[in-house]
């Protein structure tokens, strides 16, 4: 992997490095939190390609069709066949195409439809009710129900809570069947929660409360058993795919080939080590066993790209990160390695275009620097490999149909967003747009600086944004605020414009810093791996190191260092404020894992194995185990209907913590989930300007925010 950018000696910044002559005027309060003026501007959105010669710009309200050629906009209408929505409104399922007048497709308003979800040629609507699934047609005249037996355990279609938030994502809404591409059969699967823990989360409303319950299985207890069946949209008997649901098991996301004749199905053991890749049978339910990997540590059971199937029906393309980093590899349908098309120390990110007819692929890859994100080109044999893309910047793409042309939003920490439209050969063709303001240059804003700091052990360069006070005098000592997250090949440090919103408090003299650990993402998988069966050790051995580093300048306040974060950086937050209580001053942790025994099954097991077979790692790994060494300066918030980190975690902590007879703060929103609810951010804003003034900056909060 090329090196990350080289270590900058912040000390070795003088003040006159923050002077210019020119930058006179300071962002007052409203401009400072984006309200009102900024020294950045809002610029025409790019929001794809309406066809192959022509970009999207939205200016305002309205939408245009730019000819990439000559300049020329005109109005943009999408194709009717295209501008199709269905929806659920008062519990049934609409449709409108268009701008008509929506049409009211069931006649159910006592019982909720469920992700209506249009076939791909437009005629019937696939949706779940009560645990079964149904289609319609798109007229309304003619309902389908394809199963009979759900129930508040069994769910047809509608997933089981561990699938929605690690399996097949929350973006799916529980949404578990996917049509076939020629719109005549639908696959789902069937989940049965019998054996499913329920957790109950008590509701405070009203005069008695109530509980809501939900299967929800935490580390080392059963799984929902799954099946995946298969129906024709006429209907038809239900297909079960040839699998036994008794196994301890997972599916991820099927994938249907494009003449929907086969679906590939992703299969993985409970240890989440062994996965192996299935192409079924829909008519019948046999099952082919196409691949199969290996991992000593764990294996990701992606829900998206995993396998992306190529319209030759001969091929595909599989991302995986065998090797220790995520590459790209093709396959033929059959399941034979052709050959890798990308290979290297450094990690793909998304494919964003096929050329099939040149046979080549375009990505986008963390390369040039582990921080920056870039858009490249390669064959699928691997060779005439070519970044697209340019300067030190993270760009975020969006490639035309034909792959001939894409634009580019583009910037770094210095450098605030642009926008470029570039040739598929590399070449910017024009600068579409440029939020930096006229007057930029004239205002005096706290700089804002990425480099790496070298870890104890001197085996990684872990990356670190940092922004210094408005006015930086080394001579001054400065309280810092750590913005962390800290999970699993989740970091937290990437190359982009910041924004203005981290001005206020460059203003007002703290130092704002975000900085990720060796297994964040930026080294791998290899170097995510570190994290098998020990979570907790690495994160904070690199926290700590930055810690001490901050804490070695003679302008960082020694006893004034907060680190903060939500859910898992909640965690790593308590865990600082504990296990590492003699590095970290202060903690702002929302809704923390506190043990990790509390959390699901497939998230804490991929990491941690159960509680049965690394008892030692789930110990070492808990805020419990180390809260004799808290030494003040805490303040814990959670969400009392939290469905994810249940406030079963906080709880816990408080009554270790109590029993210590030591100070804490600690605030329960009621009806809040694991992200708060929206009336209470306000509430939550003023309490931690309150907690940066009062323990930070030892002095009252102004005026403006009351």
């Amino acid at each position: 992997m090329k090196k990350l950018i080289c270590n900058i000696f912040v000390a070795a910044l003088s003040i006159t490095v923050y002077s210019v002559e020119a930058q006179t005027k300071h962002l007052n309060f409203s401009e400072s939190w984006g309200d009102g003026y900024t020294v950045t501007q809002s610029v025409n959105q790019y929001t794809g390609w309406a066809d192959a010669e022509h970009y999207l710009e939205r200016d305002n309200s309205k939408m245009y069709k730019v000819n990439v050629r000559t300049g020329e906009k005109s109005i943009y209408q999408p194709a009717p066949s295209s501008d199709v929505r269905v929806f659920v409104k008062e519990n049934d399922i609409y449709i409108q195409f268009g701008q008509q007048k929506e049409q009211r497709v069931t006649q159910s308003p006592d019982v909720e439809e469920q992700n209506p979800t249009l076939s791909p040629d437009g005629k019937f609507i696939a949706f779940t009710r009560k645990s079964n699934l149904f289609s319609v047609d798109v007229s309304g005249t003619k309902e389908i129900q394809y199963t009979t037996d759900g129930t508040d355990v069994i769910y047809n279609g509608w997933s089981s809570w561990v699938y929605y938030e690690e399996i097949l994502g929350r973006s799916t809404n529980y949404k578990a069947f996917w049509w076939a591409p020629d719109s005549k059969q639908i696959a789902f699967m069937r989940f049965d929660d019998t054996k499913v823990p329920m957790f109950p989360i008590y509701v405070s409303k009203g005069q008695n409360g109530y509980l809501e319950e939900t299967r929800y299985p935490k580390a080392g207890q059963d799984n929902p058993q799954v099946k995946i069946g298969f129906v024709k949209v006429e209907g038809s008997p239900v297909v079960w795919a040839d699998f036994n649901e008794k196994d301890d098991q997972y599916f991820g996301q099927p994938y249907w080939s494009f003449n929907s004749q086969t679906i590939m199905v992703q299969w993985m053991n409970r240890d989440q080590t062994n996965l192996k890749f299935y192409a079924v049978n829909p008519l019948r339910g046999t099952k082919n066993e196409i691949y199969n990997e290996e991992q000593s540590s764990w294996i990701n059971l992606d829900h998206d790209e995993r396998i992306t199937y190529l319209s030759d029906n001969k091929h595909y393309i599989l991302k995986s990160d065998k090797t220790g980093w995520a590459h790209y590899y093709l396959y033929s349908l059959a399941g034979k390695l052709l050959n890798p098309i990308t290979s290297g120390e450094w990690q793909v990110s998304s494919l964003q275009y096929i050329d099939e007819r040149n046979k080549v692929v375009y990505f986008t890859a963390r390369k040039e620097n582990s921080a920056t994100v870039d858009l490249y080109r390669v064959d699928y044999s691997g060779k005439n490999f070519k970044r697209l893309t340019f300067g030190d910047f993270t760009h975020d793409v969006k490639v035309s149909p034909d792959g001939k042309y894409f634009i580019s939003k583009y910037s770094n920490v210095k450098t605030p967003d642009k926008v470029a439209l570039v040739n598929n050969q590399g070449e910017i063709l024009k600068e579409l747009a440029d939020s930096k303001s006229a007057d930029f240059d004239e205002y005096k804003i706290g700089k804002t600086a990425y480099f790496t700091i070298k870890s104890d052990d001197g085996k990684f360069d872990l990356p670190v944004i940092i922004t210094y006070p408005t006015d930086f005098d080394e001579t001054k000592q400065y309280p810092v605020v750590m913005s962390i997250y800290g999970g699993p090949d989740a970091g937290s440090v990437r190359n982009t414009w910041k924004g203005t919103s981290n001005q206020y408090w460059a203003n007002e003299g703290i130092i704002q810093i975000t900085c990720d650990h060796r297994a964040s993402g930026h080294y791998g998988k290899q170097g995510v791996a570190l994290m098998h069966r020990n979570l907790g050790n690495w994160e904070l051995v690199d926290y700590i190191t930055v810690a001490k580093w901050l804490k070695a300048k003679p302008w960082v306040a020694k006893d004034k260092l907060l680190i903060t974060g939500h859910s898992y950086g909640g965690y790593m937050t308590c865990l600082a404020l504990t296990k590492g209580a003699d590095y970290f001053d202060y903690g702002i942790a929302g809704a923390p894992v506190t043990g990790w025994e509390l959390y699901d099954t497939h998230y804490t097991e991929r990491w941690m194995d159960t509680p049965q077979d690394n008892a030692e790692g789930y110990k070492n790994g808990s805020i419990l185990t180390y809260v004799d060494n808290y030494k003040g300066g805490l303040r814990i918030m959670h969400g009392d209907m939290d469905d994810n980190v249940h406030m079963q975690n906080t709880i816990q902590l408080v009554d270790a913590l109590t029993d210590r007879a030591v100070p804490f703060e600690l605030m329960i929103y009621p009806g809040s989930r694991h992200g708060f609810a929206r009336s209470k951010a306000r509430y939550d804003f003023n309490e931690r300007v309150r907690f940066y003034y009062q323990y930070l900056l030892e002095r009252p909060v102004p005026a403006a925010f009351k």
